[in-house]
């Protein structure tokens, strides 16, 4: 069984920061791509942010320059460093990620969502 869990959000003013972390854990063989999505209330889940196991990096257009995704293969997590939010990045945060179990069984995997709340 593969987990993914997330950590790092909360509420935070207008040109503020935060990171969001993602640590997946369990029956892990290989970690693939990895990613973030967000989820605002009455809209669908979009991308943000993607990166490969080689560390190629993809980004919504809208956010380059503000977010930057990151990870630590030694610790199957991946990171989102968030700058210069805005309320409109109000949003539940879910971490994404391509997992081969140790039964080389593949399958995409979602965290639980973590809330960000950009708010003065």
């Amino acid at each position: 069984q593969v987990q993914l869990v997330e950590s790092g959000g909360g509420l935070v003013q207008p040109g503020g920061s935060l990171r969001l972390s993602c640590a997946a854990s369990g029956s892990i063989f290989r970690v693939d791509d990895m990613g973030w999505y967000r989820q605002a209330p009455g809209k669908e889940r979009d991308l943000v942010a993607a990166i490969t196991s080689g560390g190629t990096t993809n980004y919504a257009e809208s956010l380059k320059g503000r977010f930057t995704i990151s990870r630590d293969n030694a610790k199957n997590t991946v990171y989102l460093q968030m700058n210069s939010l805005k309320p409109e990045d109000t949003a539940i945060y879910y971490c994404n990620a391509h997992i081969a179990d140790r039964t080389y069984l593949t399958g995409v995997h979602w965290g639980q969502g973590t809330q960000v709340t950009v708010s003065s």
